[in-house]
């Protein structure tokens, strides 16, 4: 291969890891046995995440709570037909930037400098304590990028948590 080709290659493989890097992707899965049509009420269960950061956990359980509340599920304060709990993690990637040919004497190769971005995945867990089983998962995992408005921040977390509930309930069996 020639050496203009490889170096074509090498970027165009990098510019696609980058691509996936800033996508939102979100996942769940489900029980298919549970019999979701079941489930009027729910109630927050502690989890190990949701002391950390009080206005965190706030803003959390409030966005949950409405996409909840739209599927017509009601919070209440005990005996719910669901327990419902999240955990968060974090991790750091690395993304290439600034791409370009580098000095004639380096044999042109490219060069890029590098930033640490940071991905944040949110976990949403839904049990039967009746089964004492997890009927529901979700998962959303983001690029963060906190702005310093905090409500521009409780709008992403919105929109974040409106596709993770999308496909709430799951349809079902035909």
């Amino acid at each position: 291969m020639t050496r203009s080709l490889n170096l074509k290659l090498i970027v165009a493989l990098f510019v696609l890891c980058a691509g996936f890097a800033a996508a939102q992707e979100v996942r769940y899965n489900y029980d298919r046995d549970a019999d979701f049509s079941k489930y009027k009420t729910y109630q927050w269960v502690q989890s190990r995440d949701m002391a950390r950061d009080q206005l965190r956990d706030q803003d959390i359980k409030r966005a949950i709570d409405e996409q909840l509340a739209s599927k017509g599920l009601v919070k209440v304060d005990n005996n719910g037909d669901l327990d419902v709990t999240y955990q968060t993690s974090m991790s750091q990637e690395k993304q290439f930037n600034g791409w370009g040919m580098g000095p004639r004497w380096s044999g042109g190769m490219a060069t890029a400098t590098t930033s640490t971005i940071h991905i944040g995945t949110l976990v949403v867990d839904l049990y039967d304590p009746a089964v004492k089983q997890l009927v529901w998962r979700g998962n959303v995992t983001k690029e963060l990028n906190p702005s310093k408005d905090p409500d521009k921040n409780y709008k992403n977390l919105q929109k974040a948590m409106a596709k993770l509930f999308k496909n709430y309930p799951p349809k079902a069996k035909k």
